[in-house]
């Protein structure tokens, strides 16, 4: 990897591999699937909408002639689809590398299918229960990657384990940066359990620095600021350097991946820091356990005791 760091270019041929993108069909999503396509890869996107996912393909196929893709219709927002995901795409002759890049935030409290608060249903439950249900089809496959997408709002945050639904009150940031706080602590556990298995499967988060998206879709404020910050410090492109590092790079199994510049708000890919609570196996052994008692989906990986 050059000392630079890691972009676009950077990533090697993917022939013969199989990716699955979540939320591929726009923003970060779009430009990893985009990106990997253009590398030969296999790429489903994993999406809600068949027709905007029809749409990104379409769009990709413009710029890459042949791109193998398809689409994988997957509701985070209900994990009865996220079974029906992960029975189709076991149907693949193998899965190299899982990216879990969707996500969602906004100023209204909204509630998944199962009923619980959207933020943390979608980014942290929705992303364990896919990534469970995907491992056994991973596993045939040594060398093959989890990728979990956070965010630098996980500093600082903290999680309302007596509040996880938000029915004593709702603030969209504090929750939003709360469910990026428990991706790290997913994977770093994760990853604390994968090696303990000796599982070929390694654990990769990333993030992709402050970058103009339509995460805050619905929000009419939300769509003028993410614009302002896609001038201002990254677009999508380059907010796809650090998934496509972690996904494709030199990475070390528990890793986190991330633009280097500016305080981690823009540049090319390398290591980054996360905060010392994302880092604490208690808190990451605690969520791991609400989050099977929630989902009712076990990874069917053993405890870890201690820090490793």
């Amino acid at each position: 990897m050059p000392s630079e760091g890691f972009t676009t270019a950077d990533v090697p041929d993917q022939s013969g591999k199989c990716f699955i993108v979540t939320g591929a069909n726009t923003g970060i999503g779009f430009e990893v699937a985009s990106a990997l396509a253009a590398r030969r890869a296999r790429v489903l996107l994993a999406c809600r909408d068949e027709a905007k996912a029809r749409a990104a393909m379409s769009r990709i196929r413009q710029k890459t002639s042949g791109a193998e893709l398809a689409f994988l219709p997957l509701d985070l927002a209900d994990l009865a689809s996220v079974r029906r995901a992960a029975e189709l795409a076991a149907k693949e002759p193998c899965v190299d590398v899982l990216i879990n890049n969707a996500g969602v935030q906004g100023p209204t409290l909204k509630h998944t299918a199962q009923g619980f608060e959207q933020t943390f249903g979608v980014n942290h439950l929705g992303c364990f229960a896919f990534s469970a249900l995907m491992l056994p089809k991973l596993m045939e496959t040594p060398g093959s990657r989890i990728v979990i997408t956070s965010s630098g709002q996980h500093k600082g945050a903290k999680i309302e384990w007596d509040d996880l639904s938000a029915q004593k009150s709702y603030r969209w940031l504090p929750r939003y940066g709360a469910s990026k706080l428990a991706n790290l602590l997913f994977v770093f556990e994760l990853d604390r359990r994968l090696r303990a298995a000796g599982a070929p499967v390694t654990a990769v988060a990333c993030h992709p620095g402050l970058v103009g998206t339509n995460l805050a879709r619905g929000s009419r404020w939300g769509n003028i600021v993410m614009s302002l910050i896609g001038l201002l410090f990254a677009t999508p492109a380059m907010g796809a350097w650090g998934a496509l590092h972690a996904a494709t790079g030199r990475v070390k199994p528990g890793g986190y991946y991330g633009p280097t510049g500016l305080s981690g708000l823009r540049g090319p890919s390398g290591e980054g820091v996360p905060s010392k609570d994302a880092r604490n196996p208690q808190l990451a052994k605690r969520l791991w356990d609400v989050s099977v008692k929630m989902t009712r989906i076990d990874p069917d990986l053993p405890s870890v005791d201690g820090p490793s």
